[in-house]
């Protein structure tokens, strides 16, 4: 057999002269640069090194230096003993990490951000993306973001994290000029006022015994409460399930409202914080969630800061001895606000929707049966429990009982949160909350639950709007978030932006979500839409896909097939 023997060398070219390879000077892999250690250090101070505080951590330094350096990030996987790839496909995953390669430039110290979502696209918003850069200079960087919680307020334009509401080009260029932070101002809570007008107090009751757990599970259920973040689960009987379940259990709070059209979260937030605190410290008793954690969109940092404040009084107030609450930012990623990618962003990972089986309510937050949900529905619940059921179903229309908090924008006159009767209709949502449609426009179609709800055309203006009633026609309700359409609209145009904005907003672990927005787009922006391609392509991207995004992206683009044949003829109108 004849063997390859390798050269002897003198030690020069990286051979050791005995045949054998001369090991590496330094460690494979991106090196350690010290003042970058040094720089993530200091801002890590004493916290945590657990991996489940990543994207916390990562907004950091985001916050500090204005984007994440590749030696920043290599600094901080080294501190927190992660491999390089795991923090690196974190920071890329969300938006609102701006993440520096090497030898790249970093951004402008100011960054931009312009709503190019429905509502606000319909209120000028391509007009200021076109004439903003100009206006700014070239030390701002103007970039197209997506909806931001504030479609009665449109156009919306974010500076840096504060927001500008009703932007025009000079009020932008004010608040760029000012530097707005969110340290400068946030809604105002007064602990002392809420339980003065007897706040807590059901609270108290339950943590000393005077009420039990199967009678506030009873009372919801009976008074019929769902979750009203979109998908519309009986909120008692989600109680059950994970009561059910072994404990340790844990609670998560979803506060990352990013569907197009929708702000009632944070209205209430910002008008009531402590009646969602209530019900959610209670719902937390019914469960026995050894911890609860509170998921805040990063679009809402006021907010965030906010319920920081909140959350130190209610601990020190000993309001809080049966949970303990942990406060999460994200970091602008609409496929987190579905329950299980949440679940995967709190733990500090990409936000991935998880396949199912197990449900959450088995398996969630860190493994433990956990508790999932949202803002509004954890507001309702001390009102519910101290006025009764009958207070909730005595409200009403067309056999529908209760109330639906509505948020309401596009052409109508007052557009906002308007709290009406379930079983109510466009026509009076329009009419009798809403002031009516803008002068010079006249109803064309709506949107009932914001991008994922579908669209439908007036002669379904007066049915009614509650969770089961759209579904026949092609849609649903979902979260409540109601755009009104007029005649100066065009709803291949209306459809594409929702189409654009699923495309931006897949997470991309299913390829039938991920191409298929993909290719929907390329074909709506094309000539004539070819109607049978668009079809078959819909059912597959709604048979096939993981969550909800994928299986409701079509949704709009379908509801103009049905609903609006002679736009289909139209040319591809603007705003």
């Amino acid at each position: 057999m004849n063997i390859h023997t390798p050269p002897q060398t003198n030690g020069k070219g990286g051979g050791r002269g005995d045949g054998r390879r001369k090991p590496n000077r330094t460690p494979k892999g991106r090196q350690i640069d010290p003042s970058a250690l040094a720089d993530v250090q200091a801002l890590l101070t004493d916290r945590p090194r657990r991996r489940d505080l990543l994207i916390e951590h990562l907004h950091l330094i985001q916050d500090h230096y204005g984007h994440l350096s590749a030696p920043h990030l290599t600094a901080l996987a080294f501190e927190m003993k992660m491999a390089m790839a795991e923090v690196y496909e974190v920071a890329t995953f969300y938006a609102h990490f701006d993440v520096v390669k090497e030898n790249e430039t970093a951004p402008p110290a100011v960054t931009v951000r312009v709503c190019d979502s429905l509502s606000c696209a319909m209120a000028g918003a391509e007009n200021l993306l076109a004439r903003l850069p100009d206006i700014l200079g070239k030390d701002v960087r103007v970039v197209r973001a997506p909806c931001m919680g504030a479609c009665d307020r449109a156009p919306v334009v974010a500076v840096g994290h504060m927001q500008t509401f009703k932007a025009n080009a000079d009020n932008v260029a004010a608040a760029v000029k000012a530097k707005p932070h969110p340290h400068a101002w946030h809604p105002q809570s007064d602990l002392a006022a809420y339980q003065k007008d007897g706040g807590y107090s059901l609270l108290k009751d339950c943590l000393s015994g005077k009420r039990t757990r199967d009678e506030l599970i009873k009372i919801v259920s009976d008074a019929g409460l769902r979750g009203l973040g979109g998908a519309g689960f009986p909120t008692g009987r989600k109680w059950s399930l994970v009561r059910a379940e072994p404990g340790p259990r844990m609670f998560a709070v979803n506060c990352d409202e990013g569907e197009p059209g929708t702000f009632k979260d944070r209205y209430y937030l910002e008008r009531d914080p402590h009646r969602f605190f209530e019900g959610m410290l209670l719902a937390a008793w019914v469960v026995e969630a050894t911890d609860t954690y509170i998921y805040v969109r990063d679009e809402y940092p006021e907010l965030r800061l906010m319920l920081l404040d909140e959350i130190e009084k209610l601990e020190t107030s000993g309001l809080t001895p049966h949970t303990k609450l942990h406060l999460r930012r994200g970091a602008g990623a609409y496929i987190c606000g579905e329950e299980s990618a949440m679940i995967e962003s709190i733990e500090g990972k990409r936000g991935l929707p998880r396949h199912r089986p197990p449900y959450l309510a088995q398996v969630g937050l860190f493994g433990r049966p956990t508790l999932e949900q949202n803002v509004e529905t954890l507001f309702w619940i001390r009102d519910i429990i101290e006025k009764g059921v009958e207070w909730v179903t005595s409200q009403g229309r067309r056999d529908r009982k209760g109330f639906r908090s509505f948020s309401v924008s596009g052409r109508v006159k007052n557009p906002g949160v308007k709290l009406a009767p379930a079983g109510v209709t466009i026509r009076e949502l329009i009419e009798e909350f809403s002031g009516g449609m803008q002068e010079g426009h006249t109803l064309k179609g709506f949107l009932p639950g914001g991008a994922s709800g579908g669209i439908f055309p007036p002669k379904l203006a007066d049915h009614p709007l509650d969770f089961g009633t759209l579904e026949p026609h092609g849609g649903f309700v979902g979260s409540h978030a109601v755009v009104i359409l007029s005649d100066k609209d065009d709803m291949k145009a209306v459809a594409l932006n929702l189409m654009k904005f699923f495309e931006d907003e897949s997470c991309g672990q299913c390829t039938p979500c991920r191409v298929g927005t993909e290719k929907a787009v390329k074909l709506m922006e094309q000539g004539p839409w070819n109607v049978e391609l668009l079809t078959e392509l819909s059912r597959l991207m709604r048979d096939a896909s993981i969550c909800g995004l994928g299986q409701a992206a079509p949704n709009s683009l379908l509801s103009v097939l049905t609903h609006f044949p002679d736009d289909l003829s139209k040319p591809l109108g603007k705003w």
